[in-house]
């Protein structure tokens, strides 16, 4: 009885551990990107515990509010029906556009933290040069068409963050001629000053070009920092 009794102590633990291990963390992928470009991302966001769910959607098919409603809905609907206790987000590039555009028309009950990578928050520059070009309008798709720095684009008309999150932008760019388009720092696609966001909670700048975002180190460990503590480390 016993050793039956101190075999029970030493597995509760392991049990109500494994129990509360609710929190699943919605990843979101940019444009003209895939899942795959989220998978170091989210191995990390594993190995720190969180069960994760690597959406990929086509997101050069359609508008931002369809892309948000087709992609997100699913994934939420799948992580509640798995018990989550809460649902957080990360995102590369238009994926937290996506969010933003999401959590303007619905509620999530359970909604935790969102990070968002290199977002075109107040849109880019690189839209408002090239948007009109056919080959622009090819690669990129309707989602790319509404992501200039105007005042009526959808970035702008979204409004300010009405959820908790912790936006990382990058300050190296491996595309010149983007570089030359974006006034002031610049990732190659946004710019450092157009990722902020009115509401945000946190905001940090590392050394990396937007296509590497989601698999920098420094950006991947400010990530789960921020999910846990609701901010950024800082030095």
């Amino acid at each position: 009885m016993k050793f039956c009794l101190v075999i029970a102590m030493a597995i509760l633990p392991l049990l109500a551990s494994a129990t509360e291990n609710k929190e699943y963390v919605i990843l979101l992928h940019g444009l003209c990107r895939s899942g795959r470009s989220m998978i170091p991302m989210g191995q990390a966001l594993t190995q720190a515990g969180y069960k994760v769910v690597n959406m990929e959607y086509p997101s050069r098919s359609a508008a931002i509010e369809k892309l948000s409603e087709d992609a997100i809905g699913g994934a939420v609907a799948d992580c509640q029906s798995r018990g989550a206790v809460k649902i957080h987000f990360v995102t590369h590039s238009l994926g937290g556009i996506l969010v933003r555009s999401y959590l303007s028309r619905h509620t999530i009950s359970n909604l935790g933290r969102v990070v968002m990578l290199g977002p075109p928050n107040q849109g880019s520059e690189v839209v408002d040069k090239l948007g009109s070009w056919w080959i622009f309008k090819k690669l990129n798709g309707p989602a790319g068409d509404e992501l200039s720095t105007d005042k009526n684009s959808t970035p702008n008309k979204l409004g300010p963050a009405n959820f908790c999150a912790g936006i990382i932008a990058g300050s190296l760019s491996i595309n010149w001629i983007n570089s030359w388009l974006i006034p002031g720092r610049d990732d190659g696609k946004v710019s450092i000053e157009r990722t902020e966001l009115a509401g945000m909670a946190d905001h940090i700048v590392v050394h990396s070009a937007h296509p590497f975002l989601m698999r920098n180190r420094t950006a991947i460990r400010q990530t789960i920092c921020f999910l846990g503590n609701g901010k950024f480390e800082r030095a």
